[in-house]
């Protein structure tokens, strides 16, 4: 043993005294034979005095370290109480992320870490880095006593919270055919949707439609439909309830959009009646009036997955023909490079159609029968046979069990088209319940087809499974397409095409 009374480092390893073999006696230093402990306390004693370091344990791996809240925080009492006095506890969030070295000093993180001796850890000294992840418990401002430095639950929870329901429809584009961005309060960053619109002449129900196809059934009152109908002084007066364009979408994300007639007579009226100033580009009011049925109609065909053609009798050529010019002037889909010369629009591959779907509303008992259900498609398909238009095979009333016995080979030239017969609250059915003999009053009377309610059900089934097509280059989010609907509109009101029509017909 050296003088101080140390073991040789090399020998016996840093700190460590020479056992002592059997049978050999413990000798002190000179003048003094001390016992087993006192040997030991004298040692202790010379170690201090020399000024030598505690001896070093073995290196010991950092574990995780648990950060609570902070003290000043610990003191205040719980103030999450239910209403019968238990308290409710706070359900904490744990997060778990990696040391950071180089962090701002005096954080909970480098504060916790921290040796509770001065001077850097024994880690640190051997130039090692901890690699342990450090558990951090927040409480993320799920009551009063929350920490202040938590972050804003809004922000975190804003995607589980449920989409905000629509009571009522919004404008769109107002009467003055100018955009609305009321409907972008509503909207998410979802791409699972599907947009519907309706385009028809005046007076053949579509807001109807609309309303029972989006969130109303046919028993409530009209009254408290999304899309409102025209009411009986409209109706006795020959005026139009739908101006512009109206926008509602539903909690399974499908947006409904419901438009003025078509080439109303009462909007005409009006114009004409009241004297309105025209913009300087449309010199009469009847041109005025069929321009914005063609945008309207050319704005639709390029944002929605499906337009619904509504018609309250069979047929209407003035329609088709309207049909066709809308799709002549019907803005180009954007395509991916706009830099490319003539590549937007250029081949009809690139170009985006959408699904059109006639829909015979107010349908006579006779018009169920399938020979003259065959006529009606074999029509429509003569029709539209130069259309682009998807106007076949997407939707089908044979699929609906209407027509029991009929097979599919019955229409060779299906096309979209679906019969509405007239509600049961209106029309035909009352005349029915009125019989001459008691017996007969009390049997209900032959339909020769399925109730209105049954129909209007099968009706939303297959709208609601309409492809979903991709409107442009790239997949488009809810705002993202309430976005790309705006700029379809400026440049639809700017279009040259329509501007070279509408000179046309002066």
């Amino acid at each position: 043993m050296s003088e101080s009374g140390h073991s040789q480092p090399g020998m016996y390893g840093p700190g460590r005294r020479r056992r002592r073999r059997r049978g050999e006696r413990d000798v002190g230093p000179p003048g003094q034979n001390l016992s087993g402990p006192s040997r030991d306390r004298e040692y202790q004693q010379r170690e201090r005095r020399d000024g030598s370091e505690d001896p070093p344990g073995p290196l010991i791996q950092k574990t995780p370290i648990i950060l609570a809240k902070p003290p000043g925080d610990r003191a205040k009492p719980p103030q999450n109480t239910a209403t019968s006095g238990t308290p409710v506890l706070e359900k904490p969030i744990m997060l778990m992320k990696a040391r950071d070295e180089g962090g701002k000093p005096g954080t909970p993180q480098e504060t916790a870490a921290q040796p509770s001796g001065p001077g850097p850890s024994k880690m640190e000294k051997e130039g090692q880095r901890p690699t342990q992840p450090v558990y951090q418990i927040q409480y993320r401002g799920m009551g009063p006593s929350a920490s202040s430095s938590a972050v804003d639950p809004m922000v975190g929870q804003a995607k589980l919270l449920p989409p905000e329901k629509m009571k009522h429809s919004i404008k769109l584009v107002d009467d003055q055919m100018n955009w609305c961005d009321s409907a972008m309060e509503y909207l998410r960053d979802q791409t699972d949707m599907l947009v519907v619109g309706v385009i028809g002449l005046q007076g053949s129900g579509k807001s109807t439609i609309m309303s029972l196809l989006s969130a109303n059934t046919p028993e409530e009152d009209q009254r408290s439909y999304v899309f409102r109908a025209q009411s009986q002084e409209i109706k006795e007066r020959g005026g139009n309830q739908s101006t512009g364009i109206d926008f509602f979408i539903t909690q399974e994300r499908v947006i409904f959009l419901d438009t003025q007639p078509m080439l109303s007579p009462s909007i005409l009226d009006h114009l004409i009646n009241n004297d309105r100033k025209l913009p300087p580009e449309y010199n009469l009011p009847h041109t005025y009036v069929e321009m914005q049925s063609l945008q309207i109609a050319a704005f639709l065909f390029t944002v929605c997955h499906v337009v619904i053609v509504v018609q309250d009798w069979f047929t209407d050529l003035n329609l088709y023909r309207f049909l066709q010019s809308a799709e002549m002037l019907k803005p180009s889909t954007p395509s991916a490079s706009h830099d490319s010369s003539g590549s937007s629009g250029s081949d009809d591959g690139a170009e985006y159609y959408p699904h059109l779907v006639f829909l015979q509303n107010k349908a006579r008992r006779e018009d169920f029968c399938p020979r003259n259900l065959k006529n009606m498609h074999m029509v429509v398909d003569k029709l539209m046979a130069h259309s682009h238009l998807k106007y076949k095979g997407t939707l089908s009333m044979l699929d609906c069990n209407i027509f029991p016995g009929l097979g599919h080979d019955f229409l060779k030239t299906e096309v979209n088209m679906f019969l509405l017969p007239v509600h049961e609250g209106e029309g035909e059915d009352h005349l029915t319940k009125a019989g001459t003999y008691p017996l007969f009053s009390l049997l209900p009377g032959y339909r020769g087809h399925p109730t209105f309610s049954y129909m209007v059900s099968k009706l939303r089934s297959q709208i609601l499974a309409m492809p979903r097509s991709q409107l442009s280059h790239t997949i488009l989010t809810e705002k993202n397409w309430f976005h790309y609907a705006a700029r379809i509109w400026d440049g639809v009101k700017k279009s040259s095409a329509l501007s070279e029509y509408s000179r046309l017909l002066c």
